[in-house]
C-alpha cells in the first residue's frame, strides 16, 4: 500500500461493460482508479459519472496493442501515484467476421493485437514496480472461450483467450516468489457491447438472463480485495441459464 494509505488500480478497456463495472466496485472499495481505453471523451464521462462527488478515478487514453503507449501511461501513473497495485487487463475485442471462413487477416491481427498483445505489454509494464514493491495483483480478463472451444467466438478470440489462460499461469509460476499474483478471471456469456458484434446479436430478453456487467465488477474487487498471501489463480464463471450447455 502507497503511503498516504491509497491502493492504486489502472483498470484498462474502463470505458464500457466488464471493465467500467470493475472500476466502479474497486472505487467502492476505497481504491484509487486510473481508466485507459482508446476513446478519450468515453473514458471521461465514465470518470465524470462513477467518480461524481470527488471520487479517486481519472482516465488515461491508451491503445493496450501499442507498447509505447502502455509504457507511457504506467509511467505517468508511476510518476503520480508511486505505485501500481493491481492492473485489470479488461480491453477486449471480437469482429462480426470470426468463423474460418469468413475471418480476415486484419480481423485476425486486431484481436490477437489486443487480447494477447495488449494483456502482455500492460503485464511488462507494470512488473518492474510491482517487483520492487514485493506486492502487486493482476486480473485477466479472458473468457468461458478461454477453457471450452466454441464455434459462437471463432478461432482468433478464442485462440487468444485460451492464451490469457496460460499467460496468466505463467506469471505466477515466475512471480509467485516476488509476492506477485495474478488471476485469469474467465466469464461465460456477459450482457456488455461486444454481444453487438456478434453475427447475431443476442436479443434483450436473452441478454437480461446473461451475467451482467455489475457481477463482473463485484468479482474483480473481491479478487482484488483478498490479502496478498493468496492468490485466486482462476475463476470460471458463468451465468446459471447457460447457454453452451443447453447447446451440448
Amino acid at each position: 500500500m502507497s503511503a498516504n494509505n491509497k491502493k492504486i488500480a489502472w483498470v484498462t478497456g474502463g470505458g464500457t461493460g466488464i471493465g467500467r463495472a470493475g472500476a466502479e466496485a474497486l472505487l467502492a472499495d476505497g481504491w484509487t482508479v486510473v481508466i485507459s481505453g482508446r476513446r478519450a471523451e468515453m473514458l471521461q464521462g465514465v470518470v465524470d459519472e462513477i467518480g461524481a462527488g470527488g471520487k479517486p478515478i481519472e482516465a488515461m487514453a491508451l491503445d493496450v496493442s501499442n507498447a509505447a503507449d502502455v509504457n507511457k501511461v504506467a509511467q505517468a501513473i508511476l510518476t503520480k501515484y508511486g505505485r501500481i497495485d493491481l492492473l485489470v487487463n479488461s480491453a477486449g475485442v471480437n469482429v462480426p467476421k470470426r468463423t474460418w471462413q469468413d475471418v480476415t487477416q486484419e480481423g485476425w491481427d486486431q484481436i490477437v493485437d489486443i487480447n494477447l498483445n495488449g494483456v502482455m505489454y500492460c503485464m511488462r509494464a507494470v512488473l518492474p514496480a510491482m517487483r520492487a514493491q514485493h506486492d502487486g495483483c493482476i486480473i485477466n480478463v479472458a473468457s468461458w472461450a478461454g477453457r471450452i472451444v466454441s464455434k459462437m467466438t471463432g478461432p482468433a478470440y478464442t485462440a487468444t483467450k485460451h492464451a490469457v489462460l496460460a499467460l496468466t499461469h505463467s506469471f505466477n509460476m515466475d512471480e509467485c516468489v516476488n509476492g506477485l499474483r495474478a488471476c485469469c478471471l474467465s466469464p461465460g456469456e456477459v450482457a456488455t457491447p461486444i454481444m453487438l458484434n456478434r453475427p447475431v446479436p443476442p436479443s434483450e430478453e436473452v441478454m437480461a438472463r446473461m451475467l451482467q456487467p455489475a457481477d463482473l465488477g463485484r468479482t474483480i474487487a473481491f479478487i482484488a480485495g483478498m490479502p496478498p498471501h493468496v492468490c485466486i489463480n482462476e475463476v470460471l464463471i458463468s451465468p446459471t441459464w447457460n447457454r453452451s450447455f443447453m447447446a451440448m
